[in-house]
């Protein structure tokens, strides 16, 4: 049993030193060959197979094969921008703005943000990537008193790092809710996904020192972004 327990270790350490050489949606040598190749018996074969795809390592399609899954990032949830959760997971963020204006916001960002009738805020949309692949869509509005000039800063970059350095209006705190939504023709054009397909949807309004400065919704694609928590005992006796 110990050696099986290694072999099988073994195995799984070289398919996944593999897959890591692939690109998402490249085939696997089949069942047959692994065996040959690795001198391991079919039993083997399936149980790492097994883990790897549970892992989100691979995916199995009956009849075709096994293909290297796409890479999801799987990030915990907590306060932090999309540029630094990105380069946390070892993924290199890029942003393409899509829009951007200063103008009255929808009723429900004007009580989000506290925002007096008719006031205007700034408009932002943009288009967020990892390792050049489109990951989610930002929709932002933000208070114009408290980040003046904001629409002629360098918005690639990440807003809460120039918030906390330009504006001195740190983000220390959010509210945010996530639920699973169908992308609509807009949302599945920027992040090349078919219309219908399944996305996370947050909807987040972010404070400094108590004063909302940011309400956003964003749309990530469920097959590249996974969010995590930690809950414990404590968490439930409070509830």
């Amino acid at each position: 049993m110990a050696g099986r327990v290694t072999k099988q270790a073994q195995l799984r350490s070289a398919l996944t030193t593999l897959c890591a050489t692939l690109r998402p949606g490249e085939m696997l040598p089949s069942e047959r060959q692994l065996c040959d190749d690795y001198q391991v018996s079919r039993m083997t074969v399936r149980e790492v197979l097994g883990q790897l795809e549970a892992d989100g390592v691979i995916t199995r399609v009956p009849g075709k094969g096994t293909f290297v899954a796409e890479r999801v990032a799987r990030s915990r949830l907590h306060m932090a921008s999309f540029s630094d959760d990105m380069r946390r997971l070892g993924r290199t963020p890029s942003t393409v703005v899509l829009h951007s204006d200063h103008a009255v916001p929808p009723q429900a960002t004007v009580s989000a943000l506290g925002l007096a009738t008719n006031e205007m805020a700034f408009h932002l949309v943009r288009l967020r990537l990892a390792d050049g692949l489109p990951m989610s869509i930002d929709d932002g509005w933000y208070r114009a008193e408290l980040v003046p000039g904001l629409l002629e800063r360098d918005l690639t970059q990440s807003l809460y790092a120039l918030f906390a350095k330009e504006y001195d209006c740190p983000i220390d705190r959010a509210e945010q809710s996530v639920r699973a939504v169908a992308a609509d023709e807009r949302n599945a054009g920027w992040l090349g996904t078919e219309t219908g397909s399944p996305l996370l949807a947050f909807d987040r309004i972010s404070y400094s020192r108590d004063r909302p400065v940011e309400h956003a919704q964003s749309w990530y694609r469920s097959d590249r972004y996974q969010v995590y928590m930690t809950v414990s005992a404590e968490d439930s006796q409070n509830a």
